[in-house]
């Protein structure tokens, strides 16, 4: 198969590069549509944070992925990558590349299970702009089984693998729920913004934000729906709420422990998480001391991480092997769809049907009609198989296996039961 795939992502180029060439859904679109018939007859993109990539069975044999990846390039004009910062790849191990990232196996985070709905969201709106064809659709299939397959047959996306989902994962130990309770983020870079989300995805009771820069705080209250408070009067407010996460780029100490000594006071000593997973840290460790505050900072958050990143790690290789179990899969369907095997099973298959049938009523004939029978018989199969197998040697005769002729063929496999007689 003659299927070609570009990749920039975090192993390929930095993220100065992954962020020129990123493709928002307007983008893809448009991408689509510029190529859709010209360099591609079908095919998907996909662009996240960590990678954008196309796959696509070119309409000439003669294009090459270099091409695929200069349509990229020159489609975002302003970036500078090159041949270097890409990876190319062809036929299977396009699509084995396509299995890893949508296992999460390939991603920066490994087992990020984001991906899966990822790539399914980036098939979804190919789909709908008529650019996955016949074989797209399959390889998209076994891609999502696969992706389904490693997150629930593997513990590959299981334990937090980022600082942010570590402090949630300890917050929601030591609160059993987290819907009648009250969290701050301080800081609302990637770590914060991070934090917040996963407490909003964890149903947390109330959310409330500060920055330094209030607008871009204000920016993520919005996104999110919650309050925000203006950075230099956020200590007034700290006794509000039950979970305090810091991780801003301060210099120094932002909050002091007799800061939490007042706060726990108004509270009247009811209890408090901090979360410090800024580096240098936000919050002064001494805090640890005032009774019914649980501190962590984020050396005790890493020691989470790493634990978590190494089981995963230790998941690989079950996930490769669900990986090669479904491109066996689908090499098996994709070699069914050559002629002359698909004639041979379905005389095969025909011809099992007829000798049942003339073995179960052979007693009524007599000796002398048998050997008619016989004959009989398989001059009818012969007559209905006529036209069949003619249409299927005409597809033979073609130098590639088109959508055209594969779905031929795939529909007289289906019709006629052949796909589940070979499974």
């Amino acid at each position: 198969m003659n299927l070609l795939s570009v990749s920039i992502n975090h192993r390929t180029a930095p993220v100065e590069l992954r962020e020129a060439l990123h493709l928002n859904d307007e983008e893809i679109r448009n991408f689509i549509l510029k190529q859709k018939g010209k360099l591609l007859s079908e095919g998907l993109v996909i662009s996240t944070c960590n990678r954008t990539e196309v796959y696509g069975i070119p309409v000439d044999k003669n294009i090459t992925n270099k091409e695929l990846q200069d349509s990229i390039i020159t489609y975002k004009s302003d970036s500078k990558a090159s041949i270097e910062n890409f990876e190319h790849h062809i036929s299977q191990e396009s699509i084995r590349h396509l299995f890893k990232v949508a296992t999460g196996i390939d991603s920066m985070l490994i087992g990020d299970n984001q991906i899966y709905k990822q790539v399914k969201d980036s098939f979804q709106l190919a789909d709908e702009l008529q650019f996955t064809g016949f074989f797209m659709r399959r390889i998209m299939d076994a891609a999502a089984r696969a992706g389904k397959r490693a997150i629930t047959e593997t513990s590959i996306s299981e334990g937090a693998v980022t600082v942010s989902y570590a402090a949630v994962q300890l917050i929601e130990k030591i609160f059993s729920t987290l819907n009648k309770k009250s969290a701050l983020i301080i800081g609302t870079g990637e770590t914060g913004e991070i934090a917040a989300k996963h407490l909003r995805d964890r149903g947390i009771g109330r959310l409330a934000l500060t920055n330094r820069t209030f607008e871009k705080a204000e920016k993520l209250a919005n996104e999110l729906n919650t309050a925000v408070f203006p950075f230099d009067s956020f200590k007034e407010h700290l006794h509000k709420f039950d979970i305090i996460i810091s991780a801003t780029s301060s210099e120094g100490l932002i909050i002091s422990k007799s800061d939490i000594e007042s706060a726990m006071k108004k509270r009247n000593f009811a209890s408090m998480v901090l979360m410090d997973i800024a580096i240098p840290r936000d919050i002064d460790p001494k805090s640890k001391k005032i009774e019914y505050v649980f501190y962590h900072d984020i050396d005790s958050l890493n020691i989470i991480v790493e634990q978590n990143l190494a089981k995963r790690k230790e998941e690989i290789p079950k996930v490769e092997k669900i990986i090669e179990e479904e491109l066996d899969s689908f090499f098996e369907w994709y070699n069914s769809l050559e002629a002359a095997p698909t004639i041979k099973t379905l005389r095969d298959h025909f011809e099992a049907i007829r000798a049942e049938e003339v073995e179960k009523n052979v007693n009524k004939f007599s000796e002398s009609d048998r050997e008619k029978l016989d004959i009989v018989t398989k001059r009818i199969i012969n007559k209905i198989l006529h036209q069949p197998t003619v249409e299927l040697k005409k597809t033979s005769e073609a130098d590639n296996r088109t959508e055209d002729t594969a779905q031929k063929i795939s529909v007289i496999r289906e019709l006629f039961g052949l796909t589940k007689k070979a499974e």
